[in-house]
């Protein structure tokens, strides 16, 4: 029996091993990526670093913050960097859920019906002022976020993969807005927010030229392989048992509040912490991966502000 065991103990070394080495690989092209985003996005390091953590761990990301702020922009270079197919939806209150994913449209000279895919057959979707558009149109993007398929009229058609969605949001306070369910604001893995760059960052913008010529400027660093291979080495990331008790124990603390995190929420965390983990180079999480991810994942689906979910990390012992 200790003979098996010891066997065993060898096997996960030497598999945690290949997937370090895998990491290595990419780590020049993680640098390289989140320095050309950078040179973009001025000033806003840890949400771009964040942003590409969504990309990695499968998840997709909702940008909530003022209008021309970057969130366009931000989504467009990522698109551009990861090689992959883009499509940008501009949401507006009279947008049926038909312009997003498609209808069936009768073909009279082959007297049958024919699919006309929508804009959300790509593989990153930007959902630009998500909340312009009312709930019923809003509820078109829930199954193709969790299954990455939709269904017309009884056929299930399956989305390119990888399928990720970026949507921004403007804040509730705004004339137009419609506030997105919980059931869809579940969907999200992380919501973010840029807010206003600094002085400094905003003179150096001043001087540059126009973003959308340095966005047609940038070249792939990613491509299609490169983010489905990334995505499941995220996923064999290692979490010990210490840092799972921790995530447990920060969600047994939320649901001390009026509603705590869910069980989905308390997955979504361990994977954006795997995904933090594979950014920052390494083949393992620790409890400063979940601190670092907690706000963004977790805030949202209790409908806290920042600063309360931030009192929830205090109130938790790291192991």
């Amino acid at each position: 029996m200790w003979g098996l065991e010891k066997v065993s103990v060898q096997e996960n070394n030497q598999q945690n091993q290949k997937i370090q080495q895998d990491i290595q690989h990419y780590e020049h092209k993680i640098k390289s990526f989140l320095l050309e985003v950078n040179q973009l996005i001025l000033d806003k390091p840890q949400q771009t670093k964040l942003a590409l953590t969504c990309l990695l761990a499968g998840g997709h990301v909702l940008f909530e913050d003022l209008p021309g702020l970057g969130k366009t922009t931000l989504a467009s270079a990522l698109a551009r960097l990861t090689g992959l197919q883009f499509q940008r939806i501009q949401f507006t209150n009279d947008m049926l859920a038909s312009d997003v994913i498609g209808i069936n449209m009768f073909n009279q000279k082959e007297h049958l019906f024919e699919f006309k895919k929508g804009p959300i057959f790509t593989q990153i979707l930007l959902a630009d002022e998500i909340n312009r558009c009312s709930p019923k149109t809003q509820s078109a993007l829930l199954e193709a976020m969790e299954e990455g398929a939709v269904t017309v009229d009884g056929v299930h058609y399956e989305l390119p993969q990888p399928f990720w969605v970026l949507a921004t949001q403007n804040p509730l306070f705004q004339s137009g807005t419609y506030a997105l369910p919980e059931s869809q604001l579940d969907r999200f893995l992380m919501r973010l927010s840029l807010g206003y760059p600094s002085r400094q960052a905003e003179k150096l913008l001043l001087q540059q030229s126009s973003r959308h010529v340095l966005i047609h400027q940038l070249t792939a660093v990613f491509d299609q392989a490169d983010i489905l291979h990334l995505r499941s080495l995220a996923q064999q990331v290692f979490l010990s048992n210490a840092v799972l008790n921790y995530i447990l124990d920060l969600a047994a603390e939320t649901r001390k509040q009026r509603h705590g995190l869910s069980t989905r929420g308390v997955l979504a965390l361990k994977a954006a912490a795997q995904a933090y983990a594979l950014v920052e180079g390494r083949s393992f999480v620790t409890t400063d991966d979940v601190q670092t991810v907690f706000v963004a994942v977790v805030a949202h689906r209790l409908s806290l502000a920042e600063v309360d979910v931030k009192q929830i990390l205090q109130l938790v012992d790291v192991l």
